[in-house]
């Protein structure tokens, strides 16, 4: 078996029970901003930990709880302020790029106040990432500043948004569990009834024992979805207190922590619990081939392989993210994502993705046109990635990265005309095909190149240097194509604004014509260039 991974599952409890879950979340929240009060003047919340005890009446391993979710959202807003870093200096590299370019003063004085401005914002990022203090706002900062625009975010009084803001700020009770406490976690310790329900006993901080008793008892909870999986690690614990009376020492290798977390919203409250799931053994082997996909921005371009690297099928899946909504965009991934691990599941193959990271570029949005930047914005790359190795642990599915190197351009020129695939489908291809070791290297005597949209480009490919690394190769036919791509689309595109005619559509399809017999003599950018100037005079 391989290694767990943790998973975290929802549902709704019974209303009744809003009175002491509200009162435990009001005094933890209260013992949380405290903490991080005394953390932000630089005390150690390790050497705080009795004094809390005492003054608000807690158990240790609550207090411990509080900790470690305060130390947790420290840390991940630190993470962030890195990569904030990291955007700012991208978008300071974009923009001066942009800058040189500019003509018109009026743009260029606005530009230059924006590199300003990012510099100031750069320089205070990097201060505050380097002393670690950082700003934390209970009940959400969008929340707070609602009370400066109260008509525009729903509120008809000051009052009315400062009841929403204290119920914000104390609707959460984080219970930390472990592995080596009963049912994995002492302080909120789960049993499974006769139908298979589960019942909680929850400890109540020693404050609120007066008044609610010492501990909170909530039956009937059902899972819609992992109910088996909590059930799993609930007899887990059980078997590795068995062993543990026994004094057989293989109690260490079973036990399995639950943590709990209740959250309060509009509608009641809901629990969160989570857990490792025990993966299952890994069902797929590379020697029968692979599941190879190129991510696209409205697509998925999926190839199957035999173990030679040979295209068997080939599937195009759709997936339209723009100007969807967050659990639209959600839905569509997962289904996306379930076809894809389905389809390893039956045929037993690893599937295989191109590791790309699309940080730097859309950093650099600003700068960019306007219908790039939208794909760009909407292309849910790491989500869809996330999806998919997640479905596949949960199934056996090995997921695997290469590097994506000239993919499109290799899958283009060997791929392309050969099977009659699209480019991303030869791409696609070009993935499966690296990651089982098959050669790349140039087909000979090959000077068409598909252009993706039925024509194509004439070029002579470099010739083979065998002290060089064939990327060496790609790289050179890359900048080439390139340019000679470009060339060739504008040397076809019409001026939509004059009438066609059938004389009109002959002479221009002659030229055309004419124009692909002699690429395949001649360069492609000389060929299209005498296209262009000719279709200038003809309009």
């Amino acid at each position: 078996m391989s290694d767990a991974s943790t998973r975290t599952y929802q549902t709704r409890i019974d209303d009744d029970l809003n009175a002491p879950l509200s009162a435990y979340a009001s005094l933890m929240a209260h013992v949380e901003h405290n903490l991080f009060a005394d953390i932000a003047v630089g005390k150690i919340a390790g050497s705080l930990k009795s004094r809390y005890l005492k003054d608000f009446q807690i158990t240790a391993r609550q207090f411990n709880a509080t900790r470690v979710k305060l130390e947790g959202k420290i840390d991940s807003i630190l993470q962030l302020l890195f990569s904030r870093i990291e955007i700012k200096k991208n978008q300071i590299i974009s923009l001066e790029e942009t800058i040189t370019r500019l003509k018109n003063k009026q743009t260029l004085h606005q530009k230059k106040r924006r590199l300003a401005k990012l510099k100031y914002q750069l320089k205070k990022l990097e201060t505050t990432h380097k002393d670690k203090k950082v700003a934390l706002c209970f009940g959400t900062r969008k929340l707070f500043q609602a009370q400066f625009n109260l008509e525009a975010n729903g509120y008809s009084s000051h009052e009315e948004w400062k009841n929403d803001w204290k119920q914000a700020r104390v609707s959460e009770i984080f219970i930390l569990g472990s592995k080596d406490e009963s049912s994995g976690n002492q302080s909120c310790t789960a049993s499974i009834a006769q139908d298979n329900s589960i019942t909680l006993r929850v400890r109540l901080p020693d404050a609120l024992s007066s008044q609610f008793g010492k501990y909170l008892h909530i039956s009937n909870i059902h899972f819609a979805y992992g109910h088996d999986v909590i059930i799993a690690a609930i007899r887990n614990c059980y078997l590795r207190q068995q062993l543990f009376s026994l004094n057989d020492p293989a109690y260490k290798n079973h036990g399995r922590a639950i943590t709990f977390r209740f959250k309060k919203d509009s509608k009641g409250w809901r629990l969160f619990a989570s857990t490792g799931m025990q993966l299952p053994s890994h069902i797929t082997c590379k020697e029968k081939g692979v599941i190879a996909v190129d991510i696209n921005s409205n697509h998925l371009a999926v190839v199957e392989t035999d173990r030679f690297g040979n295209p068997l099928q080939t599937l195009d899946i759709p997936l339209y993210l723009h100007n969807t909504s967050k659990d639209q965009t959600k839905a569509l991934i997962g289904n996306a994502s379930a076809q894809i691990i389905a389809l390893c599941e039956q045929t037993k193959k690893p599937l295989i993705l191109e590791k790309l990271d699309f940080k730097k570029k859309k950093a650099q949005l600003r700068e960019k046109n306007p219908s790039y930047s939208r794909m760009l914005s909407a292309f849910a790359y790491a989500s869809i990635i996330a999806h998919l190795k997640s479905r596949g642990q949960a199934k056996g599915v090995e997921v695997h990265n290469v590097n994506p190197a000239f993919t499109s351009l290799i899958g283009r020129v060997k791929f392309g005309s050969r099977y009659g695939f699209t480019i991303h489908i030869a791409a696609a291809l070009c993935i499966g095909r690296r990651f089982l070791g098959v050669s790349e290297r140039m087909p000979q005597g090959q000077r068409d190149i598909p252009d993706g949209k039925g024509g194509h480009v004439t070029l002579d490919l470099p010739v083979r240097n065998r002290s060089r690394h064939v990327w060496h190769q790609w790289g050179q036919l890359n900048k080439k194509f390139s340019v000679a791509l470009t060339a060739h689309f504008r040397a076809v595109k019409t001026d939509p604004g004059v009438p066609k005619s059938d004389s009109c559509d002959g002479m221009l399809s002659d030229l055309v014509g004419e124009t692909q017999h002699t690429n395949r003599q001649h360069n492609c950018s000389v060929d299209v260039s005498d296209l262009s100037m000719r279709l200038y005079r003809f309009v």
